[in-house]
């Protein structure tokens, strides 16, 4: 779609554990027996969205993907509050939550989303996945218990392997969230030491006192 120069307003895209855990919190109209789905929103004038329309729905056609478009701005609007109510459908499906917050170019997309299905079947937990396509940004979340020691074990093994998977494939590990005490450890995956050195000397020059965010990604001490 974006290499046909059409940038829709939204591209978002859902995987079938996530479409099936929205479906049974709030009716929305997703496709329940797809493996996975983009729903996709176009704006301009009304000859624009015409015309996009038809050149996307041939573009997915052309992928294999079956297309249906909203007939009405209220079937739009009730396949949306489905799309945000996402954190509620996953949250309320799990005793926690943990959501991530990856980014890989769009061209590793797919690859991306099959390798977090099998890190989940290794690692025996659910990771139900969503994200934004326009920019190859993921949200896998991981549903589990964090009252059972093993499987957090488990969880821990499979973020690092997501995290370091991701970076294989030339991404990074924030898109929007950022890095703050969770993160700040895998820092060193991504960048170099001769990096975060100079990461650490900007901060050191703006926030002497180390009064901003005290203990967040830097510490006072060296890197």
């Amino acid at each position: 779609i974006i290499a046909n120069r059409i940038v829709p307003t939204t591209l978002e895209l859902m995987d079938n554990e996530t479409i099936r855990l929205i479906e049974a919190y709030r009716a929305s109209g997703l496709p329940l027996e797809a493996a996975g789905c983009l729903l996709i929103d176009i704006d301009g004038s009304n000859t624009e969205v015409e015309k996009h329309t038809a050149r996307v729905a041939e573009i997915c056609q052309k992928c294999g993907g079956t297309v249906d478009v909203a007939k009405s701005a209220p079937e739009s609007d009730t396949l949306w509050a489905g799309r945000r109510s996402i954190m509620g459908a996953l949250a309320s499906s799990s005793y926690t939550m943990i959501t991530e917050d990856i980014v890989v170019p769009r061209t590793r997309l797919v690859d991306m989303v099959v390798k977090i299905k099998e890190i989940a079947q290794r690692y025996q937990i659910r990771i139900p996945t969503a994200g934004h396509a326009g920019d190859g940004n993921l949200h896998p979340c991981i549903l589990c218990d964090d009252t059972d020691k093993a499987e957090m074990a488990r969880v821990e093994q499979a973020i690092q392997e997501i995290f370091r998977t991701a970076l294989s494939m030339g991404g990074t590990l924030s898109g929007e969230h950022g890095i703050g005490l969770l993160k700040r450890q895998f820092m060193p995956w991504e960048h170099s030491k001769e990096t975060l050195d100079t990461m650490q000397s900007i901060k050191a020059a703006l926030d002497p006192n180390n009064i901003l965010n005290p203990g967040k990604i830097f510490q006072p001490e060296a890197v």
